[in-house]
């Protein structure tokens, strides 16, 4: 088959994204100092370990090839602007700018929207109140099917408007009802128990995860890599595929590790307690992957 570049997709072969260094979001420590408890950050990132997290983070990125472009600090947001996937939804029909769930973080898409326009990428549309729509509540299962998880950060009408874009598109939109777990305050997104590592294989946390669902996946042929409860909290369902079944995940998950690997997987890890694990964005959080060789 022959191979196409595309925005639909979060499983074919990176050759473009966007990502904001640690040092451009978290500026310096006593920024940290002053945000990081308002975030909701689980403890106190130390900026040097931070910087050393990314700098190994984006190594990886750069063996990749692919073209990368970045956001540049930006007063007007905070330090989870860092998790860049979350703000935009990137469509062939260009982007879309979601409207954030979490009060603290609404001036992201702006942000984003002036970057996109000064590299000359077309903006399709943005979501706007009282719908809210976060870019981790979206994972893309082909490239004519979304699922979108409607939670604490993403809203009904916040679906509704996202559907109205992609319609044109042709693109099919599944709601996933996410449960309330640990409340409106906690980073609780679609890919928190999803990630799609290919097109018949994606990383799952069960317990978390509506039957239904799950039961779809499994009827559109996907392999399920089941993530123990050990190991969700330290992000193991959190896997960003650079490729088919090329992987990267936060160090410290070694069964998701195994499990990935069993599956024909080659999987990069990178240190992330810093950049990661205390603010609860992994790497596909920490991407804003554009196109892809699906």
């Amino acid at each position: 088959m022959q191979s196409k570049m595309t925005c639909h997709s979060d499983t074919g072969k990176i050759k473009s994204l966007f990502i904001k260094k640690v040092q451009q979001a978290f500026i310096n420590d006593a920024h940290i100092e002053q945000h990081w408890k308002e975030l909701n950050f689980i403890s106190k990132p130390l900026l040097d370990e931070a910087v050393a997290e990314y700098a190994g983070f984006e190594a990886v990125l750069k063996n990749l090839g692919a073209d990368i472009f970045y956001f540049p600090e930006d007063g007007t947001v905070n330090m989870d602007s860092v998790y860049c996937r979350d703000a935009a939804v990137a469509t062939d029909g260009g982007m879309i700018l979601c409207n954030m769930g979490k009060k603290a973080r609404k001036q992201e898409p702006l942000a984003q929207q002036k970057v996109f326009e000064a590299n000359g990428i077309k903006i399709l549309g943005s979501i706007s109140a009282p719908g809210t729509l976060e870019g981790g509540d979206v994972a893309w299962l082909n490239e004519h099917t979304m699922a979108v998880g409607h939670g604490y950060r993403t809203n009904a009408e916040g679906i509704r408007q996202l559907t109205a874009l992609l319609k044109p598109l042709n693109v099919e939109v599944i709601t996933v009802p996410l449960p309330h777990y640990k409340g409106p305050l906690d980073v609780f997104h679609l890919m928190s128990i999803l990630s799609p590592v290919d097109t018949n294989l994606a990383v799952v946390y069960s317990p978390l995860m509506p039957v239904v669902f799950r039961e779809l996946l499994i009827q559109r042929g996907y392999e399920l890599v089941e993530v123990p409860d050990e190991e969700f909290d330290s992000m193991g369902c959190n896997v960003l595929a650079l490729a088919p079944r090329d992987c990267v995940m936060v160090d410290g998950n070694p069964k998701t590790k195994a499990a990935l690997e069993k599956a024909g997987c080659k999987v990069t890890v990178y240190k992330g307690e810093e950049i990661s694990v205390k603010g609860g964005g992994g790497p596909t959080c920490l991407t804003r992957p554009m196109y892809r060789v699906q």
